[in-house]
This record gives structure tokens, C-alpha cells and sequence, in this order.
């Protein structure tokens, strides 16, 4: 579908990448991965067309639609949530006006058998056709339903974007996106303002979306969930994997180790060659060898290896000083700011060593309860923190206590003890601290250097509780690795907000789930409240299934004639909604279907050759594809059974 030709890019006389090329297929799911400012966006921005390379090229029909979401947007003013995510459907609305002028002039004529009448109603016809075509009946329904999926309340949906914070605002231009339905889809870090429901929502509409996706993201389950295919950016190259992150990971170490034994291996022929030159340099009877040599350095490809996996330091936090058994105890909780209240009756009790996440909604007072507990908030209700607890926390705003006249080195040395700062250099480097960077001020630092600078400060410092509010966000998947490796060690209590699965999966044993002001505690780890929340789900829909009236106790009136409408109304439209995954998952039971149907026809080909000439991760895939397949025909049936309860369900 889309051809990337033998790209090139230079910045300031430094090459970004060179000779990069490769195609993107029509149902690609493709993770573009690699070191902080390897090219990731830059690359992304080449294939939209927002940035041309020194050299090379990007091949796309005519009638290819790219939509991409960059990390950082500028935004517009002046609509509601529900109206600028329509501005998405540009063509349907157009031809909506263009309707409904239509008809209005034709309402005003008599004259039914005149040449422009005539040709009135064949534009019409035309209009109508199209609007058809391309969906427009259907645009208010998938607008409500992506809003709803990315966060958005309906209540929401009438209200100003201008009142909304930069990671909803984020949301809605999310939103629009994924409603232009378009061929590729270009994703830069999508998941950076969303909660672990709308992430989910994101991977279930990708993975069944007919188009192509390519994302940049550093959250690992989200590429696994959703990608088959990865595209590494290193030292100037690409590396094409067809497999998902984590196997990629697996693939690249080996790479790696093979890069590293034909670096020392070419090393040392380099030696022993420089080592002859120097020795028969000046050496008549060897001149001809001495230049052989001295040409065969210059002709020489010097293998280049990619810096050494900072991720396996053993970083640890500062021994915790001992404290009661009680951390915090927190008795009806209420928090309001005006007239918004974001919690209530909220009761919490921490123990000593227990690791505990808070998870929800945005907006559902993760960030208030933690400003509460480590003291920065005040509130209704009661708050009791036991004895010697000394809390270390780290929130948005962390990086403001910074002294900006210190050096990084000299931020963390001067409150490292002890044998850990032999390995200061070393911690700074697994949070992209190294080189020359660790000279730098403090003042000059970028924000996202500061917070990762502030979570190494924490890492120094005696803590028995540690409080982390989304401490991952502006960190690369080594950087989170040693992060999480440091926390598992952890010998104090920790309590952290954030909507990385894969961060959290080993790390806590008490999830505290934040939902219409009220928390709910969960045992176990962050992948069993998951399971479970998608019964609690199923059940809360059960639970709102209306039930008839008595007989003969049924009165109707006005009123009530009205709500009845309204509510075959909102049947009608959740039957629109399902239909429309129905559609969806029948399009991938169709895929699905042809590739195994494809695969099939390889396994039974009598030919030795075609059989030991398979990839060797091809039966993986194939045991993959039919489980997949098996999961979404469940799906489709289900889906149906849905619509046939709701059809036959009474008003």
C-alpha cells in the first residue's frame, strides 16, 4: 500500500538515518521502535508528509488517507466535544448541507418536468448515494460510541473543549482520528493521557480495524496486544521484525550478541593489522604489504554495536527505616474543589510493606487521595499516618524542587552514600543520563528530563513509603525496567497511580479502584482486577436490564408514552452499535479465515522443500491465527446474542 524508498535524514551535518526502506501492507500492525531520538517521529512525520528527507521517498496511491497523532498538538477553541468531533466527518457534513439545500429547493417548485428539476434530483440522487456510501447515516452513533470509549461521559459531550485539560483535549483529537477511518494510522504515543479502560477500548478497535496501524509507544502490553510486526530504528538502520515487542526483544539480544562477536572480532584484526603497519612501516622489503594493509583499514565497514542494555543495573532504593505496622489510616474521605465534589466516604487502611495501586478513570481523585495522603491537600473526614513513616513522593510537579544551579552529576551526588556512588554514572545512564549529559544545569533540562532527574533523586533517598504518581510517563522501556526492577526490591510501602499494565503486573498485590467518588479495594494483582472488571461489567449491564411492569398496573400517559419512545430510541441505537462490531469481526473472521486457508495449503504441499522452507516461528503463528480466529467467531456470537436480547427484551 504505502513504499518507503531509501529515506535519508541529516540534522546539523549529524545522520539521523540513512538508506532506510520498507512497505506498509493494507492490515499491518507494526510497532516502530527504538532509543530516544533514534527517528521515530521523524520518520513518522516523512510518511505523512510533514517533514521531507534529505533523501529518498514515499510512494502512497492518490487516494491513500494518512492520520496522524503526534505527542504534542496545538488546539482549537470554540466548539463542544461532541461538535469539533464531528468536524472529522468534513465530507459527510458537507453533503449534508448540500442535501438539504437540495430539498429545499425543491420544495419551493411546480415545475416537475423541467431540465433543472430534472437535474436537481440527479444531484440529489448522487449526494444521497454517496452520504450512503460512505456512512453518513451512522456518523452521530460512532461518534458517541469513540467518545465514550476514550473516557468522555455524554454529559461531556455538550460542553466547550476549552474547558478541558491538555491530556483530554488530547482525547478529542484522538477521537476525530480514529473517526476518519482512514488507510494508516500514525500514532505517537496514544496511550501517554489515557486510563486503562480507554486503553483498552484503543486496542480493540485497532486490532479489529481493516486499515494499517503504525504506533510509537513505550507501553509494552499495548504493542504486544496489538502489533505483529516490529520495526527497530538503530544506530541509522532499520531492523524488520515480523513478530510482536516482546518477541522482538527476544530476537534483538540475539542480533546483539552476534553484532558484539563480529565487533571483537573485527577489532582484533584491526589491531594486529595497525600493529604490523607499525612495525614494517619504515621496513623496505614490506612496503607493498605495509600499504596493502594501510588500504584494506581504510576500505574496511567498521561494525557498529548498539550501547550496552542499561536495564540489567541493579539499581536499588535506599534501605527503608523501620515504621508501625500501620502506614495510613484514612476514615470517611471527602474532597471537593467548588462545587465538584471528587471524592467521598473514601476509606483506606495501608499496612507496612503492602504495594498497592490506585487505578481509574482520569478525573476520579487518584491524584487528590495521594496529595491527601502525603499531606499537600487538606480534607474532610480523618487521616491518621503511623509512627516514623517518612514519605518520599513523587508527583507532576516534582521537578519544580530541583535546584536549577546544580549539575545532573551533582543533584544525586550530593545525596548519595555510601557504595552506591561508585555507581552514580551508572543509575544516571539507565534513566538516559550519560555522556556529557550529566554535566549539564538543572535549569536547562527539558521536563521530561527533570522528572526523570527527580525519580533518581527518589531512588537515593531513606523512604519507608513511597508514593508515585504516573512516574512512567516520561520514561523509554529500559528506563521503566530498571524503575520496576528497583521497586520489586522496595522494603518500604509503596503506593502508585498509573495506567501501565505491564509496569504494575508483579509490582502490586492490592489494586483500589476509583469510580463515581467512592474507591473499591481489590486484592490481587493488576491483571486479575482486569478479568474480574469485565464480569463486574457484564453484570452492571444485567443489573440495568429494565424489567416489565405488572399486568393491569400499567398506565400509560403522555409522559410515560414519551419515555417509552425515547427509550426504543436508545435501543435502536445500541443496536446500531453492535451491529457495527458485528460488521467489524465478521471483516476479521474473514481475514483470519483466507490466512489460514492460505497456511493450510502449505502444510499440506507435498513438496519437502516448500515445508523445511518454512519461518521458523510459522507454526506459532499459525496456532496463533486459529486461536484468534476461534476467539472472534465467540465474539460474533456473542455480539448477536446481544442484539437478539436486546430486540426481544420489553420497553
Amino acid at each position: 500500500m504505502i513504499s518507503v524508498n531509501n529515506l535519508a535524514v541529516q540534522f546539523g551535518g549529524l545522520e539521523l538515518f540513512s538508506g532506510i526502506s520498507f512497505q506498509i501492507n493494507r492490515r499491518d500492525r507494526i510497532g516502530l521502535v527504538g532509543k530516544n531520538g533514534a527517528g521515530k517521529t521523524t520518520l513518522m512525520k516523512i510518511i505523512k508528509g510533514i517533514t521531507a528527507p534529505d533523501q529518498g521517498e514515499v510512494l502512497a496511491p492518490e487516494d491513500a488517507a494518512i492520520a496522524y497523532l503526534p505527542q504534542q498538538m496545538v488546539h482549537k477553541d470554540g466548539k463542544t466535544v461532541f461538535d469539533e468531533a464531528m468536524s472529522a466527518f468534513s465530507e459527510v457534513l458537507k453533503l449534508e448541507k448540500m442535501i438539504d439545500s437540495i430539498n429545499t429547493r425543491l420544495s419551493s417548485r411546480q415545475d416537475h418536468e423541467s431540465e433543472e428539476y430534472l437535474e436537481l434530483i440527479g444531484k440529489l440522487a448522487e449526494a444521497t448515494e454517496r452520504y450512503n456510501l460512505i456512512g453518513g447515516g451512522s456518523i452521530h452513533a460512532d461518534v458517541e460510541q469513540t467518545l465514550a470509549g476514550l473516557g468522555f461521559e455524554p454529559s461531556d459531550f455538550s460542553k466547550e473543549t476549552s474547558t478541558f485539560s491538555g491530556g483530554w483535549r488530547m482525547r478529542i483529537e484522538l477521537a476525530k482520528l480514529l473517526l476518519q477511518k482512514p488507510d494508516l494510522f500514525l500514532l505517537d504515543e496514544p496511550t501517554n493521557h489515557l486510563d486503562i479502560e480507554s486503553i483498552q477500548w484503543l486496542e480493540e478497535f485497532l486490532v479489529s480495524y481493516p486499515g494499517a496501524v503504525m504506533l510509537i509507544s513505550h507501553d509494552r502490553a499495548f504493542l504486544d496486544n496489538i502489533t505483529s510486526r516490529t520495526i527497530e530504528i538503530s544506530l541509522g538502520k532499520i531492523y524488520d521484525y515480523r513478530v510482536s515487542y516482546s518477541k522482538f526483544a527476544d530476537l534483538r539480544k540475539e542480533r546483539r550478541e552476534q553484532q558484539m562477536a563480529a565487533y571483537r572480532n573485527q577489532q582484533k584484526m584491526i589491531g594486529d593489522t595497525e600493529q604490523f603497519i607499525d612495525r614494517f612501516r619504515y621496513k623496505a622489503t614490506k612496503a607493498v604489504q605495509v600499504q596493502s594493509r594501510i588500504k584494506q583499514l581504510e576500505k574496511l565497514d567498521i561494525i557498529e554495536v548498539d550501547e550496552e542494555d542499561l536495564s540489567a543495573i541493579n539499581v536499588r532504593f535506599a534501605p527503608a527505616p523501620r515504621a508501625g505496622s500501620i502506614i495510613a489510616e484514612m476514615r470517611n474521605i471527602r474532597k471537593s474543589y467548588g462545587d465538584k465534589t471528587v471524592l467521598e466516604k473514601a476509606d483506606m487502611v495501608i499496612e507496612r510493606k503492602e504495594k498497592i495501586a490506585f487505578v481509574g478513570r482520569n478525573g476520579e481523585g487518584k491524584t487528590t487521595l495521594s496529595r491527601i495522603l502525603v499531606g499537600e491537600l487538606p480534607c474532610e473526614g480523618e487521616l491518621k499516618v503511623g509512627h516514623n513513616v517518612k514519605t518520599g513522593y513523587y508527583a507532576q510537579n516534582q521537578d519544580e524542587l530541583l535546584d536549577d544551579e546544580k549539575t545532573v552529576f551533582r543533584t544525586i551526588d550530593d545525596i548519595a552514600t555510601g557504595e552506591i556512588r561508585t555507581k552514580i554514572r551508572g543509575i544516571l545512564g539507565a534513566f538516559l543520563f550519560s555522556g556529557e549529559a550529566v554535566d549539564k544545569k538543572v535549569r536547562v533540562l527539558s521536563g521530561g528530563e527533570r522528572s526523570r532527574l527527580a525519580i533518581v533523586k527518589l531512588l537515593l533517598e531513606p523512604y519507608n513509603l513511597l508514593v508515585l504518581d504516573e512516574p512512567t510517563n516520561h520514561l523509554d522501556m529500559h528506563s521503566r525496567d530498571v524503575l520496576k526492577q528497583a521497586l520489586v526490591k522496595y522494603d518500604g510501602t509503596l503506593v502508585i497511580v498509573s495506567h501501565d499494565r505491564e509496569f504494575l503486573d508483579g509490582l502490586v498485590t492490592k489494586i483500589y479502584e476509583f469510580r463515581n467518588r467512592r474507591i473499591k479495594e481489590h486484592i490481587g494483582g493488576i491483571y486479575d482486577f482486569l478479568a474480574k472488571k469485565k464480569l463486574e461489567s457484564l453484570k452492571a449491564l444485567e443489573s440495568k436490564t429494565d424489567k416489565p411492569a405488572p399486568a393491569g398496573k400499567q398506565k400509560t400517559t403522555d409522559s410515560e408514552s414519551k419515555r417509552l419512545r425515547e427509550k426504543k430510541k436508545e435501543r435502536e441505537k445500541e443496536i446500531r452499535k453492535i451491529e457495527t462490531q458485528v460488521k467489524r469481526t465478521e471483516n476479521v473472521i474473514d481475514e483470519l479465515e483466507k490466512e489460514i486457508d492460505s497456511m493450510n495449503n502449505l502444510l499440506e504441499s507435498p513438496d519437502k522443500e516448500t515445508l523445511m522452507g518454512l519461518e521458523q516461528d510459522f507454526f506459532a503463528r499459525y496456532e496463533r491465527k486459529k486461536t484468534r480466529l476461534n476467539n472472534e467467531m465467540n465474539r460474533w456470537e456473542s455480539l448477536n446474542e446481544k442484539i437478539e436480547e436486546i430486540k426481544e427484551s420489553d420497553l
